[in-house]
């Protein structure tokens, strides 16, 4: 069988097709992963408030919120379930399963935490160290995601998303920190210290998603920020300062309930903007590969196999196509690009920060600091240091073996 341009041209359009419906998954899957971290994260908060009161206080609610982390979960299985693994490679494949198998195993340990919880044979900060491991592995899973796409407008709306799920998650362990001080009516230096670099942590990740967040996003996040209550910097102002805090943690924690689920309102908008992007962009894929057949057809084959030898003014036609679907890929390579590097830079980063939490027991805040801290001191950027430092980390590796 013989092939011509004009059958790579179309074959080049159903290929973008693919890859975008491919796309439409990936993103249904993120949004039912952003629903599982929100309910995970109010059974943290349900079983820390439990474990600091020593079993005394919301213990009927704890089966409630695991029952709703189950429900989340089937639905992150089934749009698992509905992937197509055979189908069109999606980019960074590899690492995006390994997300993908790790999330499922950190589910797998629920149960027994569930258990540990119920009969407080754990303690506060050890359940919640390992409810935020598991909430760590989505939000890794969301970043991964975001590196499977080879579209701009899709890459700056899964970012967007993935920053404000990440500055979420830190306003969800300010949360159960200022819990656990607040029940004991005190916080330590230590204390002190997490929930600044929290709340430093929260307005980095906020400042990111402002960068790729479209209008519509944006209106609802200053929406969102202009509803923050007197009550919950009051007590912000508490926590942070040397005053002795009342036993007010139910109230803590309703007010910063409320903040949360404000957050999450801008996250389910964020998912709304994705699949719109998503579907749009599929529409207009298709209409274009539409007018392309329209003109394929106008153009006259002399035989079976599209003759090497055709009238000039038609092989103009055919070159026209062609370079007009070059220059449509250019110029999203182009827009593409400068994502690419934000991407890249940011997973180095967020794999240094993983393993200065996994050898060194550092926060999410803690472990930025410290990357910082380094690349001011040597004047490098972030990235820098982060390459620098996982590099020293696989030639440690191979010497370990």
């Amino acid at each position: 069988m013989t092939f011509n341009a004009l059958d790579f041209v179309l074959a080049s359009k159903r290929s973008e097709i693919a890859g975008l419906q491919q796309l439409l998954q990936m993103g249904k899957l993120v949004g039912a992963v952003s629903q599982l971290i929100h309910v995970l994260q109010r059974e943290r908060g349900t079983a820390n408030i439990y474990l600091c009161s020593q079993g005394e206080t919301w213990g009927a609610r704890l089966s409630e919120r695991a029952f709703q982390v189950q429900g989340a979960e089937q639905e992150v299985n089934r749009q698992l379930t509905a992937l197509d693994l055979n189908g069109p490679a999606l980019a960074n494949a590899s690492r995006l399963f390994s997300r993908i198998a790790a999330v499922l195993h950190s589910l797998s340990t629920l149960p027994t935490l569930r258990q540990q919880v119920q009969t407080l044979s754990i303690s506060q900060p050890e359940a919640m160290s390992r409810y935020s491991a598991v909430i760590r592995t989505h939000l890794a899973l969301v970043f991964e995601a975001a590196d499977t796409s080879g579209d701009p407008s899709v890459s700056r709306t899964l970012l967007a998303m993935f920053s404000f799920m990440q500055g979420k998650e830190l306003a969800g362990q300010e949360r159960a920190l200022g819990a656990a001080g607040f029940t004991a009516q005190h916080f330590d230096d230590s204390a002190h210290q997490q929930l600044v670099e929290l709340i430093e942590g929260q307005e980095r990740c906020f400042q990111t998603f402002t960068e790729f967040a479209d209008a519509r996003a944006l209106a609802l996040w200053q929406q969102q920020l202009c509803a923050d209550s007197s009550e919950f910097e009051r007590f912000r102002r508490i926590a942070c300062t040397r005053a002795k805090p009342a036993d007010e943690a139910l109230r803590w924690f309703d007010v910063t309930t409320s903040r949360i689920d404000g957050m999450k309102i801008v996250e389910d908008l964020l998912e709304e903007i994705l699949m719109e992007c998503c579907r749009q962009r599929i529409r207009d894929a298709e209409i274009a590969g539409e007018l392309q057949q329209q003109e394929i057809d106008l153009i006259p084959r002399q035989d079976s196999h599209y003759a090497a030898l055709i009238p000039p003014q038609l092989s103009r036609s055919v070159l026209e196509l062609v370079e007009q679907q070059s220059r449509q890929l250019q110029a999203l390579d182009a827009e593409l690009a400068g994502l690419r590097t934000t991407l890249s830079d940011r997973k180095l980063v967020e794999r240094a920060k993983g393993l200065l939490m996994q050898h060194h027991g550092m926060t999410e805040p803690q472990a930025h600091k410290t990357l910082r801290d380094l690349a001011m001191n040597q004047n490098k950027k972030l990235s820098e240091i982060a390459e620098a430092m996982l590099s020293v980390e696989g030639v440690m590796a191979k010497s370990r073996r």
